[in-house]
Protein backbone atom coordinates (compact mmCIF):
# COMPACT_ATOMS: atom_id res chain seq x y z
CA UNK A 1 0.00 0.00 0.00
CA UNK A 2 1.82 3.02 -0.63
CA UNK A 3 1.39 6.79 0.85
CA UNK A 4 1.15 8.61 -1.77
CA UNK A 5 -2.41 10.14 -2.30
CA UNK A 6 -3.96 10.46 -5.80
CA UNK A 7 -4.48 14.05 -7.33
CA UNK A 8 -7.62 15.52 -6.75
CA UNK A 9 -8.20 15.34 -10.59
CA UNK A 10 -7.67 11.92 -10.95
CA UNK A 11 -10.28 11.20 -8.50
CA UNK A 12 -12.70 13.36 -10.16
CA UNK A 13 -11.91 11.39 -13.57
CA UNK A 14 -12.83 7.76 -11.49
CA UNK A 15 -16.00 9.47 -10.53
CA UNK A 16 -17.30 9.05 -14.10
CA UNK A 17 -17.26 5.33 -14.26
CA UNK A 18 -19.36 2.81 -13.06
CA UNK A 19 -20.28 3.51 -9.43
CA UNK A 20 -18.46 1.31 -6.88
CA UNK A 21 -21.63 0.61 -5.28
CA UNK A 22 -25.29 1.19 -6.37
CA UNK A 23 -28.34 1.20 -3.75
CA UNK A 24 -31.31 0.53 -6.30
CA UNK A 25 -34.85 0.99 -4.68
CA UNK A 26 -33.88 -0.98 -1.96
CA UNK A 27 -36.36 -1.51 0.79
CA UNK A 28 -36.77 -3.87 4.06
CA UNK A 29 -39.91 -4.71 6.49
CA UNK A 30 -39.84 -5.50 10.01
CA UNK A 31 -43.36 -7.56 10.31
CA UNK A 32 -45.64 -4.65 10.13
CA UNK A 33 -42.78 -1.77 10.32
CA UNK A 34 -41.35 -0.41 7.17
CA UNK A 35 -38.13 0.28 7.70
CA UNK A 36 -37.05 1.12 4.01
CA UNK A 37 -39.13 1.83 1.19
CA UNK A 38 -38.03 2.22 -2.20
CA UNK A 39 -34.57 3.98 -1.76
CA UNK A 40 -31.79 4.85 -4.20
CA UNK A 41 -28.56 6.20 -4.67
CA UNK A 42 -24.93 5.85 -5.78
CA UNK A 43 -21.35 6.00 -3.82
CA UNK A 44 -18.68 6.84 -6.34
CA UNK A 45 -14.45 6.66 -6.05
CA UNK A 46 -13.29 9.72 -4.86
CA UNK A 47 -16.48 10.87 -3.35
CA UNK A 48 -18.70 11.40 -0.04
CA UNK A 49 -22.26 9.86 -0.05
CA UNK A 50 -24.01 11.61 2.56
CA UNK A 51 -27.49 9.52 4.05
CA UNK A 52 -29.14 12.18 6.20
CA UNK A 53 -32.37 11.71 8.86
CA UNK A 54 -33.32 12.32 12.00
CA UNK A 55 -33.42 9.37 14.50
CA UNK A 56 -36.07 6.46 13.49
CA UNK A 57 -35.39 7.45 9.32
CA UNK A 58 -33.82 3.90 8.31
CA UNK A 59 -30.42 5.13 8.27
CA UNK A 60 -29.30 1.62 10.61
CA UNK A 61 -31.09 -0.30 8.80
CA UNK A 62 -29.56 1.04 5.36
CA UNK A 63 -26.18 0.62 7.28
CA UNK A 64 -26.52 -2.84 8.31
CA UNK A 65 -27.67 -3.69 4.48
CA UNK A 66 -24.78 -2.40 3.12
CA UNK A 67 -22.74 -3.98 4.92
CA UNK A 68 -24.63 -7.83 4.78
CA UNK A 69 -25.78 -7.23 8.40
CA UNK A 70 -29.24 -7.70 7.09
CA UNK A 71 -30.45 -8.17 3.17
CA UNK A 72 -33.23 -6.33 1.48
CA UNK A 73 -36.68 -7.73 1.13
CA UNK A 74 -37.22 -5.55 -2.74
CA UNK A 75 -34.36 -4.17 -4.69
CA UNK A 76 -30.72 -4.67 -5.01
CA UNK A 77 -27.13 -3.53 -4.66
CA UNK A 78 -24.99 -3.74 -7.47
CA UNK A 79 -20.75 -3.04 -7.18
CA UNK A 80 -18.63 -1.80 -10.42
CA UNK A 81 -22.20 -2.14 -12.25
CA UNK A 82 -22.03 -6.05 -11.29
CA UNK A 83 -25.01 -7.29 -8.70
CA UNK A 84 -23.91 -9.01 -5.93
CA UNK A 85 -25.66 -10.36 -2.65
CA UNK A 86 -24.50 -10.17 1.04
CA UNK A 87 -25.29 -12.82 3.14
CA UNK A 88 -23.28 -12.08 6.44
CA UNK A 89 -20.55 -8.90 7.11
CA UNK A 90 -17.77 -11.15 6.32
CA UNK A 91 -19.00 -11.20 2.79
CA UNK A 92 -19.88 -7.49 2.35
CA UNK A 93 -15.89 -7.06 3.84
CA UNK A 94 -14.36 -9.34 1.71
CA UNK A 95 -16.13 -7.19 -1.25
CA UNK A 96 -14.49 -3.58 -0.14
CA UNK A 97 -16.67 -2.71 2.18
CA UNK A 98 -15.98 -1.68 5.67
CA UNK A 99 -18.46 -0.03 8.40
CA UNK A 100 -16.94 1.83 10.95
CA UNK A 101 -19.51 1.97 13.35
CA UNK A 102 -20.82 4.17 16.45
CA UNK A 103 -18.56 1.57 18.93
CA UNK A 104 -15.77 1.92 16.33
CA UNK A 105 -14.78 -1.78 18.07
CA UNK A 106 -11.58 -0.97 19.79
CA UNK A 107 -10.98 -2.10 23.30
CA UNK A 108 -10.03 0.87 25.20
CA UNK A 109 -6.99 -0.22 27.22
CA UNK A 110 -5.27 -1.98 24.11
CA UNK A 111 -2.40 -0.40 22.37
CA UNK A 112 -3.35 1.71 19.19
CA UNK A 113 -1.31 -0.17 17.38
CA UNK A 114 -3.12 -3.37 18.69
CA UNK A 115 -6.19 -1.94 17.76
CA UNK A 116 -4.91 -1.16 14.60
CA UNK A 117 -4.67 -4.95 13.38
CA UNK A 118 -7.14 -6.08 15.63
CA UNK A 119 -8.34 -9.73 14.10
CA UNK A 120 -5.61 -9.11 11.21
CA UNK A 121 -2.78 -9.57 12.96
CA UNK A 122 0.79 -9.93 10.65
CA UNK A 123 3.05 -13.22 12.00
CA UNK A 124 6.14 -14.05 11.65
CA UNK A 125 7.72 -17.59 12.04
CA UNK A 126 6.22 -20.70 10.16
CA UNK A 127 4.48 -23.75 12.07
CA UNK A 128 4.54 -23.79 15.62
CA UNK A 129 6.82 -20.93 15.75
CA UNK A 130 4.42 -18.60 14.09
CA UNK A 131 4.14 -15.79 16.36
CA UNK A 132 2.79 -12.00 16.40
CA UNK A 133 5.44 -9.58 14.54
CA UNK A 134 4.88 -6.63 16.94
CA UNK A 135 8.00 -4.88 15.45
CA UNK A 136 6.09 -4.55 11.77
CA UNK A 137 2.40 -3.79 13.59
CA UNK A 138 3.97 -0.71 15.09
CA UNK A 139 5.90 0.42 12.14
CA UNK A 140 2.83 -0.13 9.92
CA UNK A 141 0.25 1.70 12.20
CA UNK A 142 2.61 4.52 12.74
CA UNK A 143 2.85 5.23 8.68
CA UNK A 144 -0.35 4.44 7.75
CA UNK A 145 -1.57 7.21 10.30
CA UNK A 146 0.73 9.16 9.17
CA UNK A 147 -0.51 8.91 5.67
CA UNK A 148 -3.60 9.94 6.71
CA UNK A 149 -2.46 13.02 8.55
CA UNK A 150 -2.31 11.58 11.97
CA UNK A 151 0.51 12.34 14.70
CA UNK A 152 0.31 9.89 17.28
CA UNK A 153 2.71 10.15 20.20
CA UNK A 154 3.42 6.65 20.83
CA UNK A 155 1.73 3.36 19.24
CA UNK A 156 2.04 1.91 22.88
CA UNK A 157 -0.19 4.12 24.56
CA UNK A 158 -4.07 2.72 24.89
CA UNK A 159 -6.31 3.73 22.77
CA UNK A 160 -8.62 4.82 25.17
CA UNK A 161 -6.68 7.64 26.49
CA UNK A 162 -7.41 9.08 22.26
CA UNK A 163 -9.78 11.87 22.04
CA UNK A 164 -13.11 10.56 20.26
CA UNK A 165 -11.63 12.51 17.53
CA UNK A 166 -8.44 10.80 17.36
CA UNK A 167 -10.20 6.83 17.69
CA UNK A 168 -12.14 7.89 14.52
CA UNK A 169 -9.55 8.81 12.80
CA UNK A 170 -7.37 5.66 13.89
CA UNK A 171 -10.60 3.48 12.79
CA UNK A 172 -10.74 4.91 9.63
CA UNK A 173 -7.28 4.62 8.71
CA UNK A 174 -7.74 0.96 10.23
CA UNK A 175 -10.24 0.25 7.47
CA UNK A 176 -8.31 2.49 4.75
CA UNK A 177 -4.99 0.02 5.19
CA UNK A 178 -6.89 -3.41 5.52
CA UNK A 179 -7.88 -2.69 1.81
CA UNK A 180 -11.88 -0.95 1.91
CA UNK A 181 -12.88 0.51 -1.41
CA UNK A 182 -16.31 1.51 0.36
CA UNK A 183 -15.81 3.18 3.82
CA UNK A 184 -19.14 3.39 5.93
CA UNK A 185 -19.10 5.71 8.54
CA UNK A 186 -22.42 5.21 11.03
CA UNK A 187 -22.37 8.83 13.16
CA UNK A 188 -18.94 9.73 13.39
CA UNK A 189 -19.21 13.13 14.33
CA UNK A 190 -22.33 12.86 16.75
CA UNK A 191 -20.94 12.75 19.97
CA UNK A 192 -17.39 15.16 19.02
CA UNK A 193 -17.79 18.98 19.93
CA UNK A 194 -16.63 21.36 17.39
CA UNK A 195 -13.64 20.64 17.22
CA UNK A 196 -12.76 17.19 17.33
CA UNK A 197 -15.70 16.84 14.31
CA UNK A 198 -13.65 19.12 12.18
CA UNK A 199 -10.71 16.81 12.75
CA UNK A 200 -12.93 13.93 11.46
CA UNK A 201 -14.15 15.74 8.81
CA UNK A 202 -10.82 16.06 7.70
CA UNK A 203 -9.60 12.61 7.35
CA UNK A 204 -13.04 11.55 5.63
CA UNK A 205 -11.67 13.98 3.32
CA UNK A 206 -8.46 12.12 3.31
CA UNK A 207 -9.58 8.63 2.35
CA UNK A 208 -12.29 10.43 -0.51
CA UNK A 209 -9.05 11.81 -1.92
CA UNK A 210 -7.26 8.30 -1.97
CA UNK A 211 -10.02 6.90 -3.99
CA UNK A 212 -12.34 5.76 -1.22
CA UNK A 213 -16.20 6.01 -1.89
CA UNK A 214 -17.34 7.27 1.05
CA UNK A 215 -20.83 7.05 2.99
CA UNK A 216 -21.27 9.40 5.75
CA UNK A 217 -24.13 8.46 7.86
CA UNK A 218 -25.11 11.57 9.77
CA UNK A 219 -28.11 13.98 11.28
CA UNK A 220 -26.09 16.75 10.97
CA UNK A 221 -26.21 18.82 7.32
CA UNK A 222 -24.00 21.53 8.72
CA UNK A 223 -21.17 18.16 8.70
CA UNK A 224 -22.64 16.47 5.99
CA UNK A 225 -22.38 19.81 3.60
CA UNK A 226 -18.77 21.01 3.31
CA UNK A 227 -17.47 17.56 2.79
CA UNK A 228 -20.41 15.85 0.79
CA UNK A 229 -20.81 15.18 -2.91
CA UNK A 230 -24.07 13.74 -2.93
CA UNK A 231 -27.12 13.87 -0.71
CA UNK A 232 -29.37 11.14 0.05
CA UNK A 233 -32.12 12.16 2.57
CA UNK A 234 -34.06 9.88 4.66
CA UNK A 235 -37.61 10.51 6.14
CA UNK A 236 -39.38 7.79 7.86
CA UNK A 237 -37.84 4.94 5.93
CA UNK A 238 -38.55 6.93 2.64
CA UNK A 239 -36.25 8.99 0.71
CA UNK A 240 -37.07 12.63 0.41
CA UNK A 241 -34.50 12.39 -2.56
CA UNK A 242 -31.07 11.74 -3.72
CA UNK A 243 -28.90 14.89 -4.99
CA UNK A 244 -25.76 16.36 -6.59
CA UNK A 245 -23.98 18.80 -4.32
CA UNK A 246 -24.87 21.63 -6.98
CA UNK A 247 -28.50 20.35 -7.20
CA UNK A 248 -29.62 21.65 -3.32
CA UNK A 249 -28.24 23.85 -0.98
CA UNK A 250 -27.86 23.61 2.88
CA UNK A 251 -30.60 25.46 4.14
CA UNK A 252 -32.78 23.56 1.63
CA UNK A 253 -31.60 19.68 2.91
CA UNK A 254 -32.25 21.06 6.92
CA UNK A 255 -35.81 22.24 5.95
CA UNK A 256 -36.26 18.96 4.25
CA UNK A 257 -35.20 16.88 7.80
CA UNK A 258 -37.28 19.47 9.78
CA UNK A 259 -40.09 19.19 7.62
CA UNK A 260 -40.26 22.70 6.34
CA UNK A 261 -44.01 23.86 7.03
CA UNK A 262 -43.99 22.00 10.28
CA UNK A 263 -40.87 23.75 11.56
CA UNK A 264 -42.39 27.14 10.16
CA UNK A 265 -45.49 25.66 12.13
CA UNK A 266 -43.60 25.28 15.08
CA UNK A 267 -41.54 29.12 14.47
CA UNK A 268 -44.50 30.86 14.75
CA UNK A 269 -46.17 29.18 17.59
CA UNK A 270 -43.11 29.92 19.76
CA UNK A 271 -43.00 33.45 19.37
CA UNK A 272 -43.98 35.82 22.07
CA UNK A 273 -47.45 37.45 21.54
CA UNK A 274 -46.66 40.97 20.16
CA UNK A 275 -43.38 39.95 18.16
Amino acid sequence: MTDTLPTPGAAAAGAGDAPLLEVRSVGKTFGSVISLQDVSTVVRAGQVTCVLGDNGAGKSTFIKILSGVHQPDSGSLAMNGQQVTFGSPRQALDAGIATVFQDLAMIPLMAIWRNFFLGSEPTTGWGPFRRFDSATAKEVTRRELGAMGIDIRDPDQPVGTLSGGERQSVAIARAVYHGAKVLILDEPTSALGVKQAGVVLRYIAQARDRGLGVVFITHNPHHAFPVGDRFLLLKRGRSLGDFAKGEVTRDEITSMMAGGAELDELAHELERPGD
